[in-house]
This record gives structure tokens, C-alpha cells and sequence, in this order.
């Protein structure tokens, strides 16, 4: 598949700080990237730079291969996560005024408005002041305005923000219905729950730098532990012994007869070559695999990151 967007070798400094550092990202055509990284990592810098708000120090971009150029804004939608609208105006006539700025006619905004409107359930809120409206409305609108031009690319900063659970998984529904219809979709955040559920691919960035990039499925695959929980009906004595040298057991309990065993395999025994070593002592009842986390992987790949450059620090001091 190709790539809508290439980032290359994209750097930029504010006075002292570095926000980016040799950042390269190729973000495939119809697909959900993940941008992820601790608070001021930089994510929001790239973001800017990808909207053309302000431009790399070095590197370039290419939008569909060519290098990023004004003409192509019309083609990107953006969804802030500090929110823009003008709170004293009603819903009704921001939308329309933002979606004629985005290239749209009042005729057709007004006919795709109308069926945003009432997909969403919104018939009821053109007339009142977006200061009326809580905070989740008001991302409700914000998220029509981002896509009401039809974007080919488009970056949400923060989607769910102020949403309940319901209002959280219609965008998500809404963020994969668009990428069925071939829209790209760029979304930082900090739910990493979301990102195993929509993302295809990711990068995560830390202090400026790269730190991790490719499929979701992949970078889980590689993280695995080789850790497994197992439950179980028979003799624990029977099971550990039967065990042996395999691996350890890391957490154990009982209730109703039934062992339920976390345990770590010796990188030379694979789960199935377990099952076979134990299923003479024991009835089996379930046997998974714990493969870490999104949440687990970022936490431990920003903590390593954060110890290297303490140590690089200690150092030259």
C-alpha cells in the first residue's frame, strides 16, 4: 500500500529545545496511525509542522509524493485538542461559516451538515450559543467541522476528550467508517486501549526521539514474555513437579477446586511443549498466553528511554 504521508529526517528546535530530533514516519494510504509519546515528547510540534502551522528546522515532507505545500490544507482535516470555537456564536451558523472556509459551498454545506446533524441526533442544537452546549457537544461539533470537507488525511489530537463511554465509541465507530471509505487517519492520544482497537500501525516518540515504530500486532509480538496463566482441576504438588525446570510460577491461587497459575517459561520451551509436560497430571480448563499490553509496552519503553538519557546526563556532568 502506499504512503499518503512520508515524514523525513523532520527536525525542530525552539531556543534551546529540541521538540523533534531526526524524526522519520511513512504513514500508509487507508490506514489508522497511532502518534503516541509522554507530554511534551513532541508529538504536537510534528502536528503543527504537518499542518503547515510552522515549518521543520530540516527535513521535509511528502504528502502523496510530493513535498508538503499550502495546496494541500483542503485535503487535511484537523482536530485540535485545545478546542476553537467561538463561544458566543450559535452552533448553527459556526458550522456553516467553517465549512465554507474549508472550500465548501452554502448549499452543499448545508446538505452534508444536515446529514451529520442528524446522524449524530444534533437537529436540536443549531440555534443555541456553543457556550450552552457541555464539553462533550461541543467535541461533537468540533469532530463535524474536522471531516465535513471530506478529507483524504485527517489528524485528531485527543478524539475522545470529554466524551462518556457511549459518545467515545460512536467517534470510534466514525473514525473507522471513514477509513472504510478510504480516509487516513492520524490520532494521537494517551488511551492506549484505543490505539489496540483502531491503530494499525504507530510510532512513539520520547524526549524529541523515535523510540518505537510499526504494526501493533507486531510490536506486541515482539515484546511477548513467553508468560502464560493457566486454570486448571487437579494436584498443584502434581503440576509443579510435573513443571520442574520448565519455568516459574509467578502467581498462583485456588478457589472452588480450581488452580489458577501465572507462569514464566524458560525461553526454550514453547507453550505447546508445556501442555504436553503437564496434561498427563492435571484437567485443564483454559491456557492463554499474556502477551503485554499497548499501555504496558509505552510505559516501558518511555521509562528505558527517560533512564538512558538520566545516565547520559550523570555523565557528562
Amino acid at each position: 500500500m502506499a504512503d499518503i504521508l512520508q515524514i523525513k529526517n523532520v527536525s525542530k528546535k525552539y531556543s534551546n529545545h529540541v521538540a523533534l530530533n531526526d524524526i522519520s514516519i511513512n504513514v500508509a494510504e487507508k490506514s489508522i496511525f497511532g502518534l503516541l509519546g509522554p507530554n511534551g515528547a513532541g508529538k504536537t510540534s510534528l502536528i503543527r509542522i504537518i499542518n503547515q502551522i510552522t515549518g521543520p528546522d530540516k527535513g521535509e515532507i511528502l504528502f502523496k509524493g510530493e513535498k508538503l505545500n499550502p495546496k494541500h490544507v483542503e485535503r487535511i482535516g484537523y482536530l485540535p485538542e485545545e478546542r476553537g470555537l467561538y463561544k458566543k456564536m450559535s452552533v448553527g451558523d459556526q458550522v456553516l461559516y467553517l465549512a465554507q472556509l474549508k472550500g465548501l459551498s452554502k448549499t452543499d454545506a448545508k446538505k452534508r451538515l444536515s446529514f451529520w446533524f442528524e446522524k449524530f441526533e444534533m437537529q436540536s442544537w443549531w440555534k443555541k450559543k456553543i457556550e450552552e452546549l457541555s464539553k462533550g457537544m461541543q467535541q461533537k461539533v468540533q469532530f463535524i467541522v474536522t471531516v465535513i470537507h471530506e478529507p483524504e488525511l485527517l489528524i485528531l489530537d485527543e478524539p475522545f476528550s470529554g466524551f462518556d463511554p457511549i459518545n467515545a465509541q460512536l467517534i470510534k465507530n466514525e473514525i473507522l467508517e471513514l477509513r472504510k471509505n478510504g480516509a487516513t487517519v492520524i490520532f494521537s492520544t494517551h488511551n492506549m486501549g484505543s490505539v489496540e482497537e483502531l491503530c494499525d500501525n504507530i510510532c512513539l516518540i520520547n524526549k524529541a526521539e523515535k523510540i518505537l515504530d510499526g504494526s501493533v500486532k507486531d510490536i506486541r509480538k515482539t515484546f511477548r514474555t513467553n508468560t502464560y496463566k493457566i486454570s486448571f482441576k487437579g494436584n498443584l504438588l502434581g503440576f509443579t513437579n510435573a513443571l520442574w525446570t520448565a519455568g516459574e510460577i509467578v502467581e498462583k491461587h485456588t478457589e472452588d477446586e480450581i488452580h489458577t497459575v501465572t507462569l514464566k517459561l524458560a525461553n526454550t520451551i514453547t507453550g505447546s511443549q508445556f501442555l504436553q509436560a503437564v496434561l498427563p497430571t492435571i484437567e485443564i480448563h483454559s491456557f492463554n498466553e499474556l502477551i503485554p499490553s499497548m499501555n504496558d509496552i509505552f510505559i516501558m519503553k518511555v521509562n528505558q528511554g527517560n533512564e538512558v538519557v538520566g545516565t547520559k546526563s550523570n555523565y557528562t556532568e
